[in-house]
């Protein structure tokens, strides 16, 4: 059965506050939100040779790609912008059948995210959120919400979290890891 989650003005809550799986990651990155909030739309979250590999098994990149794998990358490839609140949190979403092979996406506006509900599919929210904890030191927090719009899909996407939620988890882990060490770089490492 789906999940409430409440008492919160998060984007995540105000886009999808009912979901069936949920995954949260958070870093606590040496720099201010500014540099924090710019190494996210900067940095190449597929910087690690195992998010790379996960990404060609999963075919969303191809083994030779030397193009960086940044955030506007991932919007222009399937993610589509929600909401924003700029310097301190992003809200993209994705609908398909993410247990095919293909994954099964199908093209939204946000309008049509916040309505989907199409039998057999499911929607999936990802968000990154940024607080300031201490002068120069900003909490960078990731989370991903899945919704599955019937029971059937429901099933078939908890058999494949099963196996790809581990991995999920490593890829986000990992792109934190990447926009900290982006914004914390000693010299401007950020294409102009």
């Amino acid at each position: 059965m789906p999940r409430a989650h409440a008492m919160s003005f998060s984007l995540a809550d105000e886009l999808m506050p009912t979901y069936d799986v949920a995954m949260c990651h958070a870093l606590t990155v040496a720099a201010p939100a500014s540099a924090v909030w710019d190494a996210l739309h900067h940095a190449d979250f597929a910087g690690a040779w195992y998010v790379r590999a996960l990404l060609i098994l999963r075919g969303l990149r191809r083994l030779h790609d030397p193009q960086r794998l940044t955030l506007d990358r991932v919007i222009a490839g399937a993610f589509v912008p929600l909401a924003e609140r700029p310097g301190h949190e992003l809200a993209l979403g994705i609908a398909g059948r993410f247990w095919a092979p293909s994954g099964g996406r199908v093209k939204v506006t946000p309008d049509e995210f916040r309505r989907f509900a199409r039998p057999g599919h499911a929607k999936a929210l990802w968000t990154f959120s940024l607080v300031d904890v201490a002068p120069a030191q900003t909490r960078l927090q990731t989370e991903t919400r899945i919704a599955c719009a019937d029971a059937a899909s429901r099933r078939r996407f908890r058999i494949y979290w099963l196996i790809v939620g581990p991995f999920a988890g490593l890829i986000r882990k990992a792109m934190l890891v990447a926009v900290a060490a982006e914004a914390t770089a000693p010299s401007p490492t950020r294409p102009v």
